[in-house]
């Protein structure tokens, strides 16, 4: 796991990336370019989300608390990413913070975390224990697929650069 957290980012070639989306500034229609490229990037992106969803659903469960649930609140936040142009240009999924899941906003992370766990409360009072959730349960869903979910982002760019060249030759 990358020391930053969870999220799970491919690696496109940024200057491929920053080219492509150049050349689509170029063009009239270079908005809806970006969007409809954005939104293939995410496409591909898609299974790899679901697989990190129900990994953390599978988690096991031994709470009976009448709040909101742990496993589908983080499930919610996991999404696939793009970003074209700025500092950061390319695509990965994300698990993004938890602000409203019971005061746990590093849940994700937590979860994810392969040593340790978290500390808290017993019911909100002492004593103070060491839970531990489901380590590497977003990591591990890329690790098998990490070069196909590569190749699914570098085709949705490259039929884009096909889609310009076509226009300008």
């Amino acid at each position: 796991m990358a020391a930053g957290g969870p999220p799970f980012e491919l690696t496109v070639t940024h200057e491929g990336l920053d080219a492509l989306v150049r050349a689509i500034r170029q063009e009239a229609d270079g908005k809806a370019l970006r969007k409809e490229l954005a939104a293939n990037m995410r496409t591909a992106l898609r299974p790899g989300a679901a697989r990190a969803k129900s990994s953390i659903m599978a988690m096991g469960s031994s709470g009976t608390g009448t709040g909101p649930g742990l496993r589908a609140g983080v499930a919610k936040k996991i999404r696939p990413e793009v970003k074209l142009g700025g500092r950061w240009s390319g695509a990965r999924v994300k698990a993004f913070k938890t602000p409203a899941l019971r005061r746990f906003p590093n849940a994700p992370k937590r979860l994810n975390r392969r040593g340790g766990g978290w500390r808290t409360l017993t019911y909100g009072h002492e004593p103070w224990r060491t839970q531990i959730g489901k380590p590497g349960w977003f990591d591990d869903s890329f690790t098998n697929d990490a070069a196909a979910y590569r190749a699914a982002v570098h085709e949705a760019m490259e039929d884009m650069a096909r889609r310009l060249a076509a226009r300008a030759g």
